[in-house]
């Protein structure tokens, strides 16, 4: 059932287009993602959802008394309440209910006959509980503690929340809400990894609708089933997650381009025929073949959006051992007192080349201050680090602050790196910049321009041991997804802290966990990190008398996991063949989409009604296919 439908939706800024005739539905229970580049106009796109904004064209049907939940990319939370208060302020309703209850309870203590209260407290009471009464409470303490607020924040006055505490404090209340439609503009910006990974598990199992804008490529993988990409004022519609998009994306860029080739050189054929008979016999033949030439839809050759142009090379190789110490306790000395603040002890470390190790803890660990203390900008409280031979290390700090001067882009890098002023523009031109760009000054680049600038320079070192700190900060997911293979490309070696945990899934080949003054070292990706933490939790749990009985049975315990196993790959293998079927009927759709439009230009009324019998029957095939899909992606 739709409860959202957006009709030739039209937006535009001046006399440039932001984005024009989109169509859409949202039904309920659906989970989409909206992706695209910087730009392109998803936080428009979702105003005008909302009906905060008007649409310069077309129109937005919502469900009547639908109830939408949005949480925005820098949310405002106006309130003299403190955060529990606020969270109890949703169930007001039933805070009043309970209030009903206690009076009555009073009344009846006091009552020489309590028998009518009674009557009255048993009906209240059980419409008090059919509502949820007796578990609003926990429910609260429970989506606030996936927030990261302990009982110790609950007395917290709002106002005095910080813009990241805020965000989540909104989240939180927006949970409790439970909204028919959950609209999310980067909701994960401010959670840390832990909370990232309860929002995801709370969220894929979300009744109500979804739609999220978010960098977040993980997260989109776990939450979301459809996937809405906004590039160049079209909205393109894709099946299943994040992971799902990209290989769908490449075989339909693949099948336009085929069709676009096809299409030109039926064209160069027609056109050749023209030219040839024209003034001949064939004349008439020419001109009507010139006529369906001039009446032809034209199909746009398809282009892959613009991305970094990026390319790391190592210059010198370095030693087998890169990394070394044996075990540092890394913090800092407070300039004024001298005392020392210990943040954690990093243990035995050896980095060998081609390794690619990522960094990850809850904020403050001492992610940052590691990598500043192997840079030498910091001295380690114990223990020394040491780089192995022909160790050549290139930086890309988290905040890009030395590019916030007056100097122009191009002034900037022909200073910086003694390039000629044609190989100057040449290096930001694959760096997406154009010639209005060069011409800024520093301070005027935004967050994104200033991490392609300092990427740009960090390509010229040809450092052999890469140190990353964010680098995905402020890239767009065209960006991240460019930096991430070049990245898997460098045949150095990397060592980076990210929250990206999509880029840290691909890319890593050890994880070093850093958490409560202890740095803990796994060799594997963030997926076989999880996994070993989930299977470490599970040893230490006390065993229960079924886990007792499972291991007096392990054969048979071994026969359902393979059973289990054998299910999965069906399934998998089910809803592979789902998505084929899908495609092809989505093509043959098309086809006759190309080959109704030209019956209906020659007005050829019988080869119209065949056609749009086949429409129909392919029609409503993809509509069972479709709704297999789901049921398929849908099972545990």
């Amino acid at each position: 059932m739709s409860i959202l439908i957006g009709q030739q939706l039209t937006r535009y800024y001046g006399s440039q287009d932001l984005f024009r005739d989109l169509d859409f539905v949202i039904a309920r229970g659906d989970k989409t993602g909206l992706v695209g580049p910087n730009g392109s106009g998803k936080t428009s796109l979702l105003r005008l959802l909302l009906g905060l904004d008007e649409p310069d064209g077309g129109s937005v049907h919502r469900a009547r008394g639908l109830r939408i939940g949005y949480l925005p990319q820098k949310p405002v939370l106006n309130s003299q309440r403190t955060l529990y208060s606020e969270m109890e302020s949703v169930f007001s309703e039933l805070i009043a209910q309970q209030s009903a209850l206690y009076e009555l309870a009073d009344a009846m203590a006091t009552a020489d006959d309590s028998s009518i209260l009674l009557e009255q407290y048993a009906a209240a009471e059980q419409r008090f509980d059919a509502a949820g009464g007796y578990a609003y409470e926990a429910r609260i303490k429970h989506i606030l503690g996936g927030m990261g607020f302990g009982p110790q924040t609950y007395d917290w006055p709002i106002s005095y929340l910080s813009g990241g505490q805020v965000t989540r404090a909104l989240l939180a209340r927006l949970l409790l809400e439970e909204p028919e439609l959950l609209v999310l503009d980067e909701p994960t910006n401010y959670l840390d990894l832990q909370a990232l990974e309860w929002l995801e598990s709370y969220l894929s199992t979300w009744a109500g609708s979804l739609l999220v804008v978010s960098h977040d490529r993980y997260f989109l993988d776990k939450v979301v089933t459809r996937i809405w990409e906004l590039n160049l004022g079209k909205l393109e519609l894709y099946h299943g997650n994040y992971s799902a998009y990209l290989l769908q994306r490449e075989e339909r860029r693949l099948r336009q381009l085929k069709e676009f080739q096809a299409q030109q050189e039926l064209i160069e054929r027609t056109e050749e025929y023209i030219r040839r008979n024209k003034a001949g016999q064939l004349a008439k033949q020419a001109r009507g073949r010139e006529t369906r030439l001039a009446r032809l839809e034209r199909i746009a050759q398809p282009t892959r959006s613009e991305r970094v142009a990026l390319h790391l090379t190592t210059r010198v190789r370095s030693g087998d051992k890169v990394l070394m110490s044996e075990g540092v306790v890394i913090g800092y000395s407070d300039d004024d007192t001298g005392e020392a603040s210990r943040l954690f002890h990093s243990g035995e470390i050896l980095v060998q080349r081609g390794w690619r190790v990522a960094l990850l803890g809850p904020n403050g660990a001492g992610k940052t201050t590691l990598l500043r203390t192997i840079l030498g900008e910091l001295q380690p409280l114990e223990g020394a680090i040491r780089l192995g031979a022909s160790v050549k290390v290139g930086y890309l700090p988290q905040s890009q602050a030395w590019l916030d001067g007056p100097e122009l882009m191009l002034d900037y890098v022909l200073e910086r790196t003694g390039l000629l002023l044609e190989d100057a523009r040449s290096l930001l031109g694959r760096f997406l910049f154009e010639d209005q760009d060069m011409a800024k000054p520093l301070s005027a680049l935004s967050g994104g321009e200033r991490s392609r600038l300092a990427l740009a320079q960090l390509t010229l070192q040809g450092a052999n041991l890469l140190i990353l700190d964010e680098p995905t900060t402020h890239l767009d997911l065209a960006a991240q997804e460019v930096l991430q293979q070049v990245l898997m490309g460098f045949t150095g070696t990397l060592l980076f802290v990210s929250h990206d945990r999509y880029l840290v899934n691909a890319l890593a080949t050890h994880v070093w966990w850093i958490e409560q003054g202890s740095m803990h070292q796994f060799e594997g990706n963030y997926n076989q990190y999880i996994q070993r933490q989930e299977a470490e939790r599970d040893k230490s749990a006390p065993p229960t008398e079924s886990s007792l009985s499972e291991k007096d049975d392990w054969a048979e315990q071994k026969r359902r996991e393979r059973k289990i196993e054998r299910s999965q790959r069906d399934r998998l293998d089910r809803i592979r063949s789902l998505e084929q079927e899908i495609a092809e009927l989505e093509r043959s759709i098309q086809a006759l989409n190309l080959a109704i439009a030209q019956a209906s230009e020659t007005q050829n009324l019988a080869r119209i009604t065949s056609l749009s019998s086949q429409y129909a029957v392919l029609q409503r095939d993809l509509a069972e296919r479709l709704a297999s899909w789901e049921a398929a992606s849908g099972e545990e």
